[in-house]
């Protein structure tokens, strides 16, 4: 289990660095597709199968309006990818800063990462996720309100700007 959760965590790395070091809006999509998953993969791996069904399907429905809105504004007949010389130059430079940066950490940080949530289960009458969500919608619930309150803003926002008839503020550019 140990090598597969490794597995998951080098794949949330390159899907970040390809996610950081892409400027065209397809292949970054592809990326964050990617580490969502990954991601989600990571916190299965830990005990979480819950709380990561839940990220998962709320986080690629997110982004599923995120890249439609950056496709229809960024229509490129010939976008850079990641075989491109200025975009594999981004690539290598994120690299290299995650391995610097992951050497520079490397003393001990495995020692007590590696717990999963359910470990004393035999002790325990809830999952350890299921009780997380509860807790987050009992005491964090006002700031709930205000995470959907922001994302109606910007979804006013972004329709605001891309409005057709040359009537929206990209358009004019």
């Amino acid at each position: 289990m140990t090598y597969i959760v490794s597995l998951f965590l080098l794949g949330l790395v390159l899907g970040l660095v390809a996610v950081a070091s892409n400027p065209a809006p397809y292949f970054a999509a592809l990326g964050l597709v990617v580490a969502a998953g990954v991601g989600c993969g990571v916190l299965v791996g830990h005990g979480g199968s819950f709380l990561s069904l839940v990220l998962f399907l709320i986080y690629l429905g997110g982004m599923l309006v995120v890249f439609a809105y950056s496709a229809a504004l960024a229509a490129e007949p010939f976008p850079e990818s990641w075989g491109d010389r200025s975009v594999l130059g981004y690539v290598v430079v994120y690299t290299v800063g995650v391995v610097l940066v992951a050497g520079w950490f490397w003393s001990g940080w495995y020692e007590t990462s590696w717990v999963a949530v359910d470990e004393f289960k035999e002790f325990s009458v809830l999952r350890g996720d299921t009780s997380g969500v509860a807790l987050m919608y009992s005491q964090g619930g006002g700031m709930l309100i205000v995470c959907a309150w922001v994302l109606l803003l910007t979804l006013f926002v972004v329709l605001e700007l891309t409005r057709g008839l040359s009537r929206g503020a990209l358009r004019a550019v």
